[in-house]
């Protein structure tokens, strides 16, 4: 069975094809500035690039664009579109309709645009890459995997909000989460790692990227994460600006004269280490002007800027061990996660206490699978590259093989 996983942005489109029998990637593509000049397909089939220059002036172009790189007689990977035997959609936000993946119907997509204006960004351009779908493989089953839907386990008590509880039935206020699929994936392969079963592990998984989650995952379901009713909540980001005292928000208003629109833009594309830094979004930028020498300002800042996101992540690991009542492990993921040997020290440092050591040598390492713990930690850390499209995949099999929700 063939797998096409589609993960829709406002004005771009990745998808990866897989052959499930050996859930072997095979090719994986992004057409980019949908709706814009300049649209580009850009396909990869190994190491070969295959690109196609072209107007792309909506989502169903986009698709058609897929379909076209994939059925490319030299280029492509596919002879019939028959050969598509399941369609998997990222959906950023299910709200507390969908714990799990489901097969999309009417009903789902109805109750995606009832929840657009919890995910305004998100949510519409995947709603228009399922109805694109839809409209030019009419005859092939679509699945809704959630980045939410990996949340729903949280109890009351944590995904409830300190405001009358009237406002969370009328307006569905509360904690959500996201990067669901990621932290579930990294949480089933730590527990591979460590030779134990998925319902008898605690582990800390921290998804470090531009946006940034911790999530605490007992027994192999979530209990609590840092992100909440949006992506802003939690830990520092690359241009978010995480947790803060609501009345900062009020004060900035009314000293600079703001516009709702206006702060939201603020506190969601100018703060974060962006912000704190005043080099860049990107943690490598910040890295290496931290490093520089006779930068004088732009060093002491750009090192704050790693130093505060450091100590944000490391009181959310502290928060989370008490929360588990102890952890099997810490899992680094994403971008950063994966990549940044230094980071990851940083955060561990001086965590002795929960048991968390790293081994320098061993968490010299990127991109791949390891144990970068020291010998006599009782808490290990792990590196696992996340792999979201593979369990978006392996969640659409599934369900296209049962008729049954993944729960």
């Amino acid at each position: 069975m063939k797998i096409l996983v589609i993960n829709c942005g406002s004005s771009s489109v990745k998808y990866q094809l897989f052959d499930m029998t050996n859930e072997q990637v095979l090719v994986k593509g992004m057409v980019e500035r949908i709706g814009l000049q300049g649209s580009i397909l850009t396909q990869r089939k190994g190491s070969e690039k295959f690109v196609i220059e072209e107007d792309v002036p909506d989502h169903e172009k986009a698709i058609t664009l897929v379909i076209k790189a994939l059925l490319d007689p030299e280029h492509g990977v596919l002879k019939s579109m028959d050969e598509i035997s399941a369609i998997g959609h990222r959906v950023v936000h299910g709200a507390e309709d969908f714990s799990g993946s489901v097969l999309i119907t009417k009903e789902v997509i109805d109750s995606l645009k009832e929840n657009i204006e919890l995910a305004p960004l998100h949510n519409p351009p995947n709603i228009m890459g399922i109805e694109a779908c839809q409209k030019i493989m009419p005859n092939v089953p679509e699945v809704g995997v959630f980045d939410t839907a990996f949340h729903q386990t949280m109890p009351p008590y944590a995904y409830l909000y300190g405001i009358p509880y009237e406002y969370y039935k009328k307006y569905k206020i509360r904690k959500y989460g996201f990067h669901g699929t990621s932290h579930k994936y990294v949480a089933q392969r730590a527990a591979a790692m460590l030779k134990r079963p998925l319902a008898e592990t605690k582990v800390i998984t921290c998804h470090l990227g531009n946006g940034a989650s911790i999530a605490a995952v007992k027994y192999g379901v979530s209990i609590d994460t840092s992100m909440g009713y949006t992506p802003l909540e939690g830990v520092m980001m690359g241009t978010r600006s995480g947790d803060l005292d609501p009345a900062i928000v009020f004060h900035l208003m009314k000293k600079e004269k703001w516009t709702i629109e206006q702060v939201d833009n603020f506190f969601n594309k100018q703060c974060g280490v962006l912000g704190l830094s005043g080099v860049s979004s990107d943690f490598r930028d910040i890295e290496s002007a931290a490093l520089a020498e006779d930068q004088g300002e732009i060093n002491r800042r750009a090192q704050l800027a790693l130093d505060r996101f450091a100590y944000v992540v490391k009181k959310y690991i502290g928060s989370y061990y008490a929360v588990l009542n102890g952890a099997d492990a810490v899992v680094f993921t994403a971008g950063l996660g994966e990549n940044s040997a230094s980071m990851r020290a940083k955060i561990c440092a001086d965590l002795d206490a929960l048991g968390i050591k790293i081994d320098p040598d061993k968490n010299f390492t990127r991109g791949v699978e390891a144990d970068v713990s020291a010998d006599d930690a009782r808490t290990r850390v792990l590196v696992i590259p996340t792999n979201e499209e593979l369990m978006i995949a392996r969640d659409t099999y599934e369900i296209v093989k049962t008729g049954k929700k993944k729960l």
